[in-house]
């Protein structure tokens, strides 16, 4: 056999192995690497390239050294799911740098961290000054999370004692022309639905590159022509869907607040606004 049709044929083998072999690892490897997953990485990539280029006949020892490698790897991840002593002994205990607004310097040394590189981290997280931080920490992996003091923290309705009706997950209905029916089961929807709304925008499910429906029911296109304008049902329908969340929201709020009268306003204002739709359903859905 000539050699270079040899180093086409082991290095197809050489990737089908590691393909298999890396799924048999899972997801981790290819997320963010701890330290030892990091070191696997390296070592697996490098006996694989061996495996593809060296010509001799001793090529089967380094897919010996691969599948130990491999088997090292589970026994070490089954290990740290086991044992708390082995995860900070293999990968590194996380690691506190800030405490209350003020940097802690010996851990700082610690990492070999310096203070540009802590600012810079700061910055990714939107985050220009120190003071404002109750708790920072550098992960085993390297990554800093940042916890902002309570006054510095964005004000969600939590704060204000205020309970908010969940939303789900916009589907992708449409993805390279073929309609997606698991997601349309997920939103309780038809492809009778989805054809009638395609139809309103002169389109069928072969122009469409992407079509999402969000909690709402409102259909988005992304067309493969990029070119072509198409008039999005974006005003009647999103009026509509704007106003049954406030409607749901009331009916939340009547049902949260401890105040007898807030709870009854809330409820007759809840009780109003879903007359109202029902008398304007025919008109704004149009």
């Amino acid at each position: 056999m000539p050699e270079y049709l040899e180093v086409i044929l082991r290095t197809a083998f050489a990737v089908v192995v590691l393909f298999f072999l890396t799924k048999l690892l899972g997801k981790r490897q290819v997320s963010q690497l701890s330290f030892f997953e990091y070191i696997t990485g390296i070592t697996v990539g490098s006996i694989a390239a061996y495996i593809s280029l060296d010509t001799d006949k001793t090529w089967h020892l380094g897919m010996i050294a691969l599948i130990v490698w491999v088997g090292l790897s589970l026994g070490i991840e089954f290990l740290q799911m086991k044992s708390k002593k082995a995860r900070d002994f293999i990968d590194f205990k996380s690691t506190v740098l800030i405490k209350d607004g003020k940097i802690l310097e010996d851990n700082m040394k610690k990492e070999r961290l310096t203070t540009d590189e802590l600012l810079e981290e700061l910055r990714k997280k939107d985050v220009f000054k120190v003071a404002d931080v109750e708790f920072a920490i550098m992960e085993s992996d390297g990554a800093i999370n940042v916890l902002l003091t309570r006054e510095n923290q964005p004000l969600t309705p939590k704060h204000l004692g205020i309970k908010v009706a969940p939303e789900q997950a916009t589907q992708a209905v449409i993805m390279d022309g073929e309609i997606m029916d698991e997601p349309l089961d997920t939103l309780n929807l038809s492809r009778g639905w989805l054809q009638g709304e395609l139809e309103k925008l002169n389109l069928t499910a072969e122009n469409v590159f992407l079509g999402q429906v969000d909690s709402y029911g409102e259909l988005t296109v992304d067309l493969y022509t990029d070119n072509v304008q198409v008039q999005q049902p974006q005003d009647k329908p999103q009026l509509y869907a704007l106003l049954k969340k406030c409607e749901a929201d009331l009916e939340l709020f009547s049902l949260s607040v401890e105040n007898k009268d807030a709870k009854q306003m809330y409820g007759r204002c809840s009780e109003e606004l879903q007359t109202l739709l029902h008398k304007l359903k025919p008109f704004i859905q149009n």
